[in-house]
C-alpha cells in the first residue's frame, strides 16, 4: 500500500437506515469449513479467557497450496464465527492461485454467529466499564489482545509453518475497534491492520487523539500498514442517519488525517458505495481477500 491513499468514491444513498445490531441467537454458518475442493483445510482449537468467564473456538484453515520457503502468511480474522460465514468457496479457491494464507477465524464457542457478550468485553478498550449501547461490561482489549499474543498464535505456529513478518489482524464494527486499539497500543504484533467500520464513537474524540498520540514513538522505524474500509450509508453514531453529501462521520476524517502523515505507516482507506454497517463485514473481509 502507499502511504497516504485515500480512496474516495462518491454517490452516497439518500436512504436512511438505522445502525443494526446483530441477531444475538442468530446460529452461526459454518458450511465452508466442510466445503470440498476449496483447497483449504480446516481445524478447530478451544481455549478459555485467563478468568474461566469466555470460552473461544478458534478455526485454523491450512491452504494446500505449498508452504513458502518463510511460512504461510497468516489472516487473524475477529468475529470468527461470522467471518466463517462470510466466506464463499470461490474466495478460498482464488486464495489458492497466489501466496494463500493461512486463516484463522478468532470465535466463539456456542455456536452463535456472533457472541454479542463476549465480544463487548473482549474488543472494547479500557478501563473497565459497562458499554454506553448495551451496558454489558467493556474494557477488557488489553487481556484479550494478550491472549491472541501469547496463546493463540503460539498455537497456530505449533501447528503449521508461519511467516512472523507478514501477519494481518481483520475485524469489523467493535472487532474493527479492536485492530484499531492493537495499531496503536502494540504495532508490533502484526505487520498489517484491517480494520472495517471501526465503532470510533465508543473512543470518542479525546480518547482517540491520547491513543494517536503515542503511536510514533511505539512504531520505531516499523514498516506497518493499515486498511480502513467504511460503507457510504453507514451513520456515524448507533441508531443515526447518514448525511447525504457526507462521505465519511467527523471521527473518521479526524483520524485519517492524524495517521496518514506518521513515518513508517501506510494507511489506505476504501470507501463501499450503497452499503451500511451490517453488510459490511462480508463486503470489507472479501475486499480484503481479493487484495
Amino acid at each position: 500500500m502507499r502511504r497516504g491513499a485515500l480512496t474516495v468514491l462518491l454517490g452516497l444513498s439518500a436512504c436512511a437506515t438505522a445502525w443494526a445490531r446483530p441477531d444475538p441467537n442468530q446460529p452461526m454458518d459454518d458450511a465452508i469449513v466442510h466445503s470440498r475442493g476449496t483447497g483449504y483445510h480446516f481445524q478447530t482449537l478451544t481455549l478459555d479467557s485467563t478468568d474461566g468467564q469466555r470460552h473461544y473456538q478458534i478455526w485454523i484453515g491450512k491452504p494446500e497450496h505449498p508452504v513458502p520457503a518463510s511460512g504461510y502468511p497468516v489472516l487473524y480474522m475477529l468475529d470468527g464465527n461470522a467471518a466463517l460465514g462470510a466466506l464463499k468457496p470461490d474466495d478460498l479457491r482464488a486464495l489458492n492461485q497466489g501466496a494463500a494464507p493461512v486463516l484463522v477465524a478468532v470465535g466463539y464457542a456456542g455456536g452463535k454467529r456472533i457472541d454479542r457478550d463476549g465480544r463487548t468485553l473482549d474488543y472494547t478498550p479500557g478501563p473497565r466499564g459497562s458499554d454506553p449501547l448495551t451496558q454489558l461490561p467493556s474494557g477488557g482489549a488489553e487481556a484479550f489482545l494478550d491472549l491472541l499474543e501469547q496463546r493463540i498464535k503460539p498455537a497456530v505456529a505449533q501447528r503449521l509453518v508461519v511467516d512472523n513478518h507478514q501477519q494481518t489482524l481483520w475485524g469489523h464494527s467493535y472487532g474493527g475497534l479492536l485492530v484499531l486499539d492493537a495499531l496503536l497500543t502494540r504495532p508490533h504484533s502484526f505487520q498489517h491492520y484491517a480494520s472495517a467500520s471501526p465503532s470510533l464513537w465508543w473512543w470518542g474524540p479525546a480518547r482517540m487523539n491520547a491513543a494517536v498520540a503515542g503511536l510514533a514513538p511505539r512504531l520505531q522505524g516499523q514498516s506497518t500498514s493499515l486498511l480502513l474500509m467504511r460503507g457510504e450509508d453507514e451513520p456515524g453514531q448507533p441508531h443515526a442517519q447518514p448525511m447525504p453529501g457526507v462521505q465519511a462521520d467527523q471521527p473518521m476524517l479526524d483520524l485519517l488525517r492524524a495517521l496518514q502523515p506518521m513515518p513508517g505507516l501506510q494507511v489506505q482507506y476504501r470507501s463501499f458505495p450503497g452499503l451500511n454497517h451490517g453488510p459490511m463485514l462480508e463486503a470489507s473481509l472479501r475486499y480484503l481477500l481479493r487484495h
